[in-house]
């Protein structure tokens, strides 16, 4: 599995995560939906996104 791939498995997770915590918990989960797509978007204008960092330091090849 390459950089990118794991970066949308780990993303989608995450809002689907939250969006979930956000309807059955507390609604202050939808923050942290907001947080990833915030960092999504920035990502694509930067071309860079904190957690490519981990996963290239966990050993995902690049794609």
């Amino acid at each position: 599995m390459t950089v990118n791939e794991m970066l949308r498995l780990i993303a989608g997770g995450f809002v689907v995560i939250s969006v979930v915590l956000g309807v059955f918990v507390s609604p202050y989960f939808f923050l942290f939906t907001a947080f990833v797509g915030l960092n999504l978007a920035q990502s694509a204008f930067s071309g860079w996104c904190p957690m490519m960092t981990f996963l290239r330091k966990a050993g995902f090849r690049e794609g």
